[in-house]
């Protein structure tokens, strides 16, 4: 005989706690990740680029 009680229905709360565990991770993650890649990017040409194209800018 099947058994008819409550624990007999299809467990849905484990995939439930563990898609929350892993999307609280990600957001936690993202909001203190250390690496920061727009603070070494460049901001503009540097002296080299300025040196190489000064004639450009003076004629």
């Amino acid at each position: 005989m099947p058994n008819q009680g409550p624990l007999a229905q299809p467990r849905k709360a484990p995939r439930f706690f563990r898609a929350l565990g892993q999307n609280w991770r990600r957001l936690v993650n993202d909001l203190f990740d250390p690496y920061h890649p727009e603070r070494h990017y460049m901001r503009g040409p540097g002296p080299k680029w300025r040196a190489k194209h000064a004639l450009d800018a003076k004629a």
